[in-house]
Formats: C-alpha cells, sequence, structure tokens
C-alpha cells in the first residue's frame, strides 16, 4: 500500500520512507527545473528570500507544456533531476525536504540528502499525460519570464512516485549493482 505525503514535510515523516516504497503526494508542490533553480540560488545568495517557503517542501522537477482548451496544465513529465544537483545542496540546507523527477543523482546530493534529512522521489518518465490528470491546479508564483520553466505552485492529488533515494542515502538506481544487473 502506498504511503500518503503531504506537505509540509516532517523530518517524522522522511524517516518513515524506504527505497522503492510507492508513495502518493497530494496537497502543495512546488515545480521548477534548471532556470527557476539558477534564480533561487542567485536570491539566496543575495540574502533575499524565496518567493515560496522552503522548509519541509516538495519541488517537482517538470516544465510542463502549455493547458490545453478545459484543462489546469499540459503534459508534465518529470524532468531528468540531474540538471538541478548544482542546486540541489544548497536548497536542501535551507529545509527543502523533498525532490520529484527521474533518474540518478550525484554524491553531492545523495550526501546532502542524508545529512539534512530529505528524499529523492522518482516520477514515472514518458506518462506525462497521465501525470497532469494528477495536478488539479496550477500557478505562477515567480519568473513568469522562463515560460514553461517558471516557478509554479500545483495542487496534486494521488500523484504517484517511488522512493528513490531516501535519507539514510539507500539509493534504487544503485540497488542491483553488486549483483551484476545493470541499472
Amino acid at each position: 500500500m502506498a504511503k500518503v505525503l503531504s506537505a509540509p514535510l516532517t523530518r517524522e515523516d522522511i524517516e518513515g520512507l524506504n527505497v522503492g516504497d510507492e508513495v502518493l503526494i497530494q496537497g502543495t508542490v512546488y515545480a521548477a527545473r534548471d532556470a527557476a533553480h539558477k534564480k533561487m540560488i542567485e536570491a539566496l545568495a543575495g540574502g533575499q528570500d524565496l518567493p515560496f517557503p522552503l522548509p519541509g517542501q516538495i519541488i517537482y522537477y517538470v516544465g510542463p507544456c502549455p493547458a490545453p482548451a478545459g484543462k489546469v496544465i499540459g503534459s508534465a513529465g518529470p524532468t531528468t533531476a540531474g540538471r538541478m544537483d548544482a542546486y540541489a545542496p544548497a536548497l536542501l540546507t535551507k529545509g527543502l525536504k523533498a525532490m520529484i523527477g527521474k533518474g540518478p543523482r550525484n554524491e553531492d546530493v545523495i550526501a546532502a540528502i542524508q545529512e539534512h534529512g530529505a528524499v529523492y522521489l522518482a516520477a514515472i518518465g514518458g506518462a506525462g499525460a497521465y501525470l497532469a490528470r494528477k495536478i488539479m491546479a496550477a500557478q505562477v508564483v515567480a519568473y513568469p519570464e522562463l515560460g514553461p520553466e517558471a516557478l509554479l505552485k500545483l495542487e496534486f492529488k494521488d500523484f504517484p512516485c517511488i522512493v528513490a533515494i531516501d535519507c539514510r542515502g539507500n539509493n534504487i538506481y544503485n540497488r542491483n549493482l553488486n549483483k551484476g544487473a545493470s541499472v
């Protein structure tokens, strides 16, 4: 049975997750890709506040397609998480508790996940149309000049993910490496 998560997440929420667990995300999630991450890091470096409260939050690495008529959002599949690896440790330091994307993370991100009690969740790549149906609302909250890479506030209902890296550093992407299997 899938575990249900809703931000703001606590350390206890995160500690109860293990690599491979199925989760369903409910409620508010912020969406950002490379360009928005760069702007957030620049804001933090300049001593500015972010456009949303970071502690306990979830960021979904997505740049959704425009919403078709009658829809909240267009196709909204996960972006390759490695593109945000340069930015993730700084955001984890400031209280980010979960990231959603696809693909492996580098060692610096994994170390920051462990140090700050966070988790990395994998969403289904190639299923953007399906995942868009799990997004009930979408609103630009910052950086509108970035178009599809603007910082968005999304409302999720039963958004499916798998725990790819838990707070102890267990990593689904290298679980079978010692058994000779490829990932």
